[in-house]
């Protein structure tokens, strides 16, 4: 097919290519926008905000300290901290002493921890408090060598961080005793006060960035993502936006933590290249916080996942019209189909309109997304956006780019894929070949050029020889008006070597048995797609982001 298909489709106004991209840093943006506005807000945190020229300043002097303490242009920084200003001042400020962030989600097991520590060689970290003694017990297990601890009040509201400390900080473990040659984030600032941002020159070329892979086959892998690699993504995502994310104007609720490539490499740099304002919220499932920010400050962009729309419909608050989402105007979701009903119901709420993205960590946010003002294909993923491409490749007989309408794995190019894997060159070579990076998703392309996601490549199911893609099987019983939540996974079967298994969460007050299901299942599916097996559940297990994790379904995790 013609690979620029797609580009006939774009909204008026959106360009195919964003070249020449400029030669500059997350780190230059936010310095730019610090001497153009210098008391624009960047940050709103629990009712304080924090401007540009703020941040620029406390990341110059982080990156002082960090200097002082003995960091190097190259070295690694973890970071395990939960949304908040200190993970954009520590982030910036590792930028500018010339690190490399890693960014790292302290909600994993401690094996999964160490083995994240020990995959990036990092030799520094810094940690909430409320994840210190986590920390610690694994510590001697890892290169870390130096721990850096902050505590989540430190930029609260005064009124807010005396009810923290009166209420919370020692009954929900955010008070600790820092040990012997344990640093605090706040003596590391005031030690370097008044200190020049470090003379350390960034190539946009070197590594920025590093996020680990989800793990579901096999350890996870540490993903490197370039400087220019971030602002290219900040620059695609705003063209694509640009009719409905105004420079300046936009406030941007930043519930996504900070670990996964949609909120880092995708909210967080539209949010610096188009000079918004970002709300933190730290815990994207106290939804009382989120709604809490999105009225307060009346965010306007809210990014998410399908669970996350459909988790805000059905509050309290929002079920009862005490809420008021209405400052919001525009949504985009990823990492899992959103249901169309789910999709109306919330754009009819807010009067906002929710577009639809693609993308993985290795294309740190080369995404493809719907049209904000063009066709809204049911099922698409939309399109790729400037400077993406993407092509349909039968993997199976010798990488063979598959006709218009036909499943294969989906290939992509663009600016800012990954560098490679940290230190697995052969992993590396296997997932980009010839530069098209391989993403191991099985999907189809339509004759617009509208990109349509069928499932993960080694999540289809195969009973008695046939294939079954999960998603398909899903959409079907999330569409039965008891059904919550599903997932769908193969579970080994004595008669046909492999079977299809919903596990299913039914509504609140709703009753529905396997029977219903299954009857459900054989109306709008083939008969070797219907579930054998349907378990209930008050819960499925979900990814920090809300993402159902199909793996731990069939380890029996909860």
């Amino acid at each position: 097919m013609n690979r620029n298909v797609w580009t006939k489709h774009y909204d008026e106004g959106v360009r195919a290519t964003l070249q020449p991209y400029p030669n500059t840093t997350l780190t230059d943006i936010v310095h730019d926008t610090a001497i153009k506005r210098p008391n624009h807000p960047a940050l709103w945190f629990k009712g304080a905000t924090l401007s540009y020229s703020k941040l620029d300043r406390l990341s110059d002097v982080f990156a002082a300290g960090l200097v002082k303490l003995g960091i190097k242009k190259g070295d690694r920084v973890a970071i395990m901290v939960a949304n908040c200003p200190q993970y954009l001042i520590a982030e910036l400020g590792i930028w500018k002493a010339g690190g490399v962030v890693v960014s790292i989600n302290a909600h994993n097991t401690d094996r999964e921890l160490e083995h994240m520590l020990n995959e990036c060689d990092a030799e520094t970290l810094i940690v909430m408090t409320l994840f210190y003694g986590k920390a610690k017990a694994i510590q001697d297990k890892t290169p870390v060598k130096r721990i850096i601890a902050t505590n989540i009040k430190e930029y609260l509201s005064t009124r807010m961080r005396v009810v923290f400390e009166l209420l919370k900080e020692k009954k929900e473990g955010h008070r600790i005793e820092l040990q012997s040659g344990d640093l605090w984030f706040q003596d590391i600032l005031k030690g370097s006060a008044g200190a020049p941002r470090p003379d350390t020159s960034i190539d946009v070329a070197e590594p920025g960035l590093i996020l680990f892979t989800s793990g579901t086959t096999g350890r996870s892998k540490a993903v490197i993502g370039s400087h220019k690699g971030l602002v290219q993504s900040g620059l695609q995502i705003g063209e694509w936006f640009q009719h409905s994310f105004a420079e300046w104007d936009e406030v941007v609720l930043l519930s996504l933590p900070l670990f996964e490539v949609f909120a880092v490499a995708g909210v967080q740099t539209i949010s610096l290249v188009r000079r918004a304002t970002m709300a933190l919220a730290p815990n994207p499932l106290d939804l009382d916080d989120v709604i809490g920010t999105v009225e307060k400050t009346k965010a306007t962009f809210v990014p998410g996942v399908p669970a996350y729309f459909n988790a805000l419909l059905n509050h309290r608050k929002v079920k009862s019209g005490q809420a008021d989402l209405s400052s919001i105007t525009l949504c985009i979701s990823g990492g899992a189909p959103l249901l169309q009903d789910t999709k109306e119901r919330f754009e009819a709420l807010t009067n906002s309109h929710i577009v639809e993205g693609y993308a993985l960590t290795e294309s740190m946010m080369a995404i493809c997304c719907t049209p904000i003002l063009g066709k809204d294909k049911i099922g698409s993923v939309g399109m790729p956006v400037p400077d993406v491409t993407v092509r349909i490749m039968d993997t199976e007989e010798g990488a063979v780019e598959m006709p218009t309408g036909e499943v294969g794995e989906i290939t992509m190019q663009a600016p800012q894929l990954m560098l490679g894997y940290f230190n697995r060159p052969e992993a590396t070579a296997d997932t980009i070949r010839e530069e098209w990076l391989y993403t191991g998703d099985l999907g189809y392309v339509d004759d617009e050029g509208y990109i349509y996601i069928i499932d993960r490549k080694k999540d289809v199911i195969k009973p008695s020889g046939f294939q079954v893609w999960p998603r398909q099987v899903e959409e079907v019983i999330a569409a039965h008006p008891a059904v919550q939540e599903v997932g769908v996974a193969g579970v080994p079967d004595e008669r046909s070597s492999e079977a299809v298994k919903a596990w299913v969460v039914l509504e609140e007050g709703a009753s529905c048995d396997m029977d219903e299901i299954t009857r459900h299942c054989r109306e709008h599916l083939a008969g070797y797609k219907v579930p054998k097996q349907v378990e209930f559940r008050s819960e499925l297990p979900k990814s920090a982001i809300g993402k159902v994790l199909r793996r731990e379904l069939t380890e029996g995790k909860t």
